[in-house]
């Protein structure tokens, strides 16, 4: 097992490395592409979930084996690394390993990683996902900022990934809530499910809220095709 990894396609607008710490995620996103990409049931998927086998000592050992420092690792793709309802030590662990051998952190998640804020710096960055589903309801959206303010007050950089937008209207609220907050933003799409969304009309307008804003932000490729038709 080589935990650390170069992703590609898609996830490689994230960052240029990845470690996925868990076997399944509980969130239930119903556009999650892992279970596809793992060939795994989506049921047994969204229900199993735990450290994958041997992830810290195959962790420290490839750090080690390849003098893997300097670098920016994204946590994680086909899972969250702190899964709500579920015992996040490892994650913890993970990040230790990471740090001791010099390299950076680059968090997104649904959940919430503040036991760890005491692990991270300045090179760091924590982010949230806000899909702009019509879940996303003032209180939730009050916990996710909540969780950014205190990152930025500890000198972590923030970040929130509106990927994919489900609805317009949530994301102009929630972009306005994370104003401040969040030194940059990512937005894209809703890919291989049907959308009632004129992507490239929503592309313009979201690039042009984020300057009007002062928003650090990167449209995601998918999203700027549709805006340049």
């Amino acid at each position: 097992m080589k935990p650390i990894y170069e992703p590609r396609g898609k996830a490689k607008e994230y960052g240029d490395f990845a470690l996925n710490i868990y076997t399944g995620c509980p969130h239930r996103c119903f556009y999650c592409f892992a279970p596809n990409v793992l060939r795994r049931d989506r049921e047994e998927f969204h229900s199993h979930v735990e450290p994958r086998p041997g992830i810290v000592k195959e962790t420290s050992n490839q750090l080690a084996r390849e003098n893997i420092t300097g670098k920016l690792i994204h946590l994680c793709f086909t899972c969250d690394p702190y899964p709500t309802g579920y015992d996040t030590s490892t994650t913890r662990e993970i990040i230790q390993l990471l740090k001791q051998f010099g390299n950076h952190v680059q968090i997104l998640t649904k959940g919430d990683g503040r036991r760890d804020f005491d692990l991270l710096d300045d090179g760091d960055w924590y982010g949230i996902t806000m899909d702009c589903g019509n879940n996303y309801t003032a209180p939730v959206a009050k916990y996710g900022c909540l969780q950014l303010a205190e990152a930025k007050a500890r000198g972590i950089k923030t970040w929130v990934s509106f990927e994919p937008v489900l609805d317009e209207k949530a994301f102009r609220f929630l972009l306005g809530e994370v104003s401040g907050l969040a030194d940059k933003v990512k937005i894209g799409k809703l890919n291989y499910y049907p959308s009632s969304i004129n992507w490239g009309d929503f592309g313009r307008e979201a690039e042009a809220l984020c300057k009007r804003l002062g928003i650090d932000y990167y449209i995601k490729d998918s999203l700027r095709a549709e805006m340049r038709k």
